[in-house]
């Protein structure tokens, strides 16, 4: 099957207009990998207030649309057109209460009911724009409708009947615009009744993931291993039974990045650029992220890295009960992120403790994030879970080497390396305890202490290749069984 396929990209945050996590950087660098496959791609998204209009040269297309919510809502909605990279016509949805006015993206009380605008806003305006995708993907909860939508409030549709979906899971955890775990039994959302009306306070109980699984033509997760995993109780979210009951319809593709934004060769934020063939270039970067961090200037000591958001997830409880043993060492720690409260005022204290070896920047600051990636030694990334992980792909090419726990998307890029046969880009550690992450750290800093073995290594991961190109691929044979699976129902 060669044909070239109409594809609509529907995510909450697309780079670089609107961006929290990894999320916008694979709804940006996708879309553009299927585009040069030769396929026609548009994105949708909202228009956040933080999105300048003047900045990404936005045009006003449609005003004051009044579409129909449910039999008894109505709101008028505003479609602005830009391109990404002048590649790929962008819409942005504009309501100014639910979106336009918001300075955060996520966070807002109502938030289930600003998606749920969302997802009927993103199909009407497919309707007026005249165009009839074979595929819709639908990039995590926040999009989640549009499957149940697609089958039944659009299902005779001139534009839409026609529509395949696929539900791409980026994290489980998330679910609706509140914690799953926090909605009361009585209002937990089994996904076997109409959606509530829109102004109905309920709405805020639906589970926008569930419904997703329940009616999309294809699942997928982010990684092939948080595909198997999350048939299981321990990392399915309390939806694994229902994910189990659709197993043939889940699959897991691994992100990639985009190599022109992470290259270390002509990225415009670092100290020098460098390639594979110029390590010794990486050290002046390692000097200027010391200097910034206020930390002795000492090339010879490796800089320990965790660039994450600050969050149970990403193992920081594995972290603090070995931070005495780790200053101990002839190393410094710099942390990247900002997130749980605890977890910062722990930051803050050990940075007190340890103000010539432990320093943090608690801000969210993605743009300047390579440089922590050039400068750096090692990456820490002892996540409990983590579905696919972008930072540990990010991290091989500055020649930053990850030490990771084995678990989803890490267990699937980053493999243990042997010092005897050479083979291996990184330092797993296989139990969730503080020991065996302590463990995989040693032995990463006992070899970056030979230099020449260190210099090969660096040089290799340099080298890996997880660009999106195969799975670019890989997706437009899922966006093709979706299409089948649609037609079958029809």
């Amino acid at each position: 099957m060669d044909k070239k396929l109409k594809i609509v990209s529907l995510s909450s945050e697309v780079a670089p207009f609107s961006k929290v996590g990894g999320l916008a950087n694979v709804a940006k660098s996708l879309p553009l990998a299927l585009k040069k496959l030769g396929h026609n791609i548009i994105i949708i998204t909202p228009l956040y207030k933080s999105i300048s209009k003047k900045t990404f040269d936005l045009k006003k297309i449609i005003k004051d649309l009044k579409i129909e919510i449910d039999e008894e809502t109505t709101k008028s909605v505003s479609f602005w057109e830009g391109r990404l990279e002048k590649k790929i016509p962008i819409y942005f949805i504009d309501h100014s209460q639910l979106f336009s006015d918001h300075l955060r993206i996520y966070g807002a009380k109502n938030e289930n009911q600003r998606f749920y605008f969302f997802n009927v806003a993103c199909l009407e305006l497919i309707k007026e724009l005249k165009i009839s995708p074979a595929i819709i993907q639908c990039h995590d909860w926040q999009t989640g409708l549009v499957p149940q939508l697609l089958k039944t409030k659009y299902k005779e549709d001139r534009y839409l009947k026609k529509t395949a979906t696929i539900f791409t899971i980026h994290n489980l955890t998330f679910q609706l615009g509140h914690n799953w775990w926090e909605v009361p039994a009585r209002k937990k959302d089994y996904a076997n009744t109409p959606l509530p009306l829109f102004k109905d306070p309920d709405l805020e109980h639906i589970n926008f993931a569930k419904r997703a699984i329940k009616y999309a033509d294809i699942i997928n997760t982010v990684s092939e291993t948080y595909a198997e995993e999350i048939l299981n109780p321990a990392y399915g979210q309390d939806l694994h039974r229902m994910l189990d009951n659709r197993k043939n319809r889940l699959f897991g593709i691994i992100n990639g990045i985009d190599y022109y934004d992470y290259n270390p060769a002509t990225d415009p934020g670092l100290e020098t650029n460098y390639d594979f063939n110029s390590l010794y270039l990486k050290t002046k970067n390692k000097l200027a992220l010391q200097k910034k961090f206020h930390l002795p200037e000492n090339s010879k000591f490796p800089i320990l890295a965790m660039v994450s958001r600050l969050t149970e997830q990403k193992g920081f409880d594995l972290l603090f009960p070995i931070i005495d043993t780790l200053m101990g060492q002839d190393l410094q720690l710099i942390i990247w992120g900002e997130g749980d409260k605890s977890y910062e005022k722990n930051i803050e204290k050990c940075c007190k403790r340890y103000p010539k070896k432990f320093k943090a920047n608690l801000e969210l600051d993605t743009k300047h994030v390579t440089r922590v990636f050039a400068g750096a030694d090692i990456l820490l990334m002892p996540s409990r879970f983590e579905p696919c992980g972008l930072t540990q792909l990010e991290s091989l090419r500055y020649g930053c080497i990850p030490v990771v726990h084995e678990v989803g998307g890490l267990s699937d890029t980053i493999t243990d390396y042997n010092p005897q046969t050479r083979k291996g880009i990184g330092f797993i550690f296989k139990k969730y305890n503080p020991n065996e992450f302590l463990v995989a750290i040693i032995r990463a800093v006992v070899n970056y202490k030979h230099t020449k073995c260190w210099s090969a290594l660096v040089k290799k991961a340099m080298q890996q290749s997880f660009s999106w190109e195969i799975p670019a691929k890989k997706y437009v044979k899922l966006f093709r069984k979706a299409i089948v699976n649609k037609l079958k129902e029809l």
